[in-house]
């Protein structure tokens, strides 16, 4: 009785494929000893990098190509909260956002990405943050919320009246403010936390028929990423570029360190302004 529970068991533990279960294992381990020893391995050069610029890609990545290629009539640039609270010295996050904005060059990178856009007439889409009076009466939130909602972060004063909206920290930057307002561009209902679930994002992007998204804008570890998050779970694909957002640099943590890390684990891919931008101007 005892072979026959043995006979039994060692057939389960084969796949159809006759693949041993046990070997599979054995295998895994390997493949995990060999990673670590890798790692053990580059740790100092590793050190080293990331001592000099914390946010420099990884010399030898562990993770797959996807393969992602632009398709020009199939993609939009989607910008979240390109907003003053989170790109001017004026806005009131200045304060913990505004060394990572300088390094990056992201104001003026989010300039480029629009301008390679309407130059080639691709879908253009911005998903803003806007707190109404309403909104304040939340009774539960995250830190940050919570935060938002004390600084009068996004605030305007209703969603039909536009008083002392203009040049608010609601407001879009000036430098964005001609293209966006050109009538093409797709301005969606706000997002409330972070994520577009709330807004209609993914119906603007179904109902122009793009399923590639070129996303950029503030802040990454919060709006960027919650969006890159949603849009893949939708079915879109997703490039983010990277130094076209800036995060908050607070005790807590680096934001920007932390998204980084994230896009390069669940991007479809991930780019640089410059690469962004070629991808835009190159073939249909």
């Amino acid at each position: 009785m005892c072979d026959q529970h043995d006979k039994g068991q060692h057939d389960k533990e084969h796949d159809e494929n006759g693949v041993h279960r046990r070997d599979l294992l054995k295998g895994g381990v390997a493949v995990g000893a060999a990673l670590a020893a890798g790692a053990a391995t580059g740790t100092a050069a590793g050190t080293a990098r990331a001592a000099a610029d914390p946010y420099a890609p990884p010399e030898k990545g562990a993770l797959p190509e996807t393969g992602f290629k632009l398709n020009h009539g199939r993609a939009a640039l989607v910008v979240t909260d390109p907003q003053i609270d989170f790109l001017s010295p004026k806005g009131v996050t200045w304060g913990v956002v505004g060394a990572s904005v300088e390094q990056h060059g992201t104001v003026n990178n989010i300039k480029r990405l629009l301008d390679a856009a309407k130059a080639r007439d691709m879908t253009v889409v911005i998903s803003p943050h806007y707190y109404y009076p309403t909104d304040h009466g939340w009774s539960f939130g995250g830190p940050l919320e919570k935060l938002m909602h004390a600084i009068g972060m996004f605030d305007r004063s209703s969603a039909y009246d536009v008083t002392g909206f203009d040049n608010s920290g609601a407001d879009f930057m000036p430098e964005y403010k001609d293209q966006i307002m050109d009538g093409k561009t797709i301005i969606c209902s706000p997002h409330k936390v972070y994520g577009p679930e709330a807004n209609d994002l993914a119906l603007q992007l179904r109902k122009a028929r793009i399923d590639q998204v070129i996303l950029a804008g503030m802040s990454a570890n919060l709006c960027v990423e919650s969006h890159l998050r949603e849009l893949l779970e939708q079915g879109f694909e997703v490039a983010v570029v990277k130094d076209a957002t800036a995060a908050a640099m607070l005790p807590e943590g680096d934001g920007y360190l932390a998204a980084l890390t994230n896009f390069r684990y669940i991007a479809n891919a991930l780019w640089s302004t410059d690469e962004a931008v070629a991808e835009m101007k190159g073939k249909a």
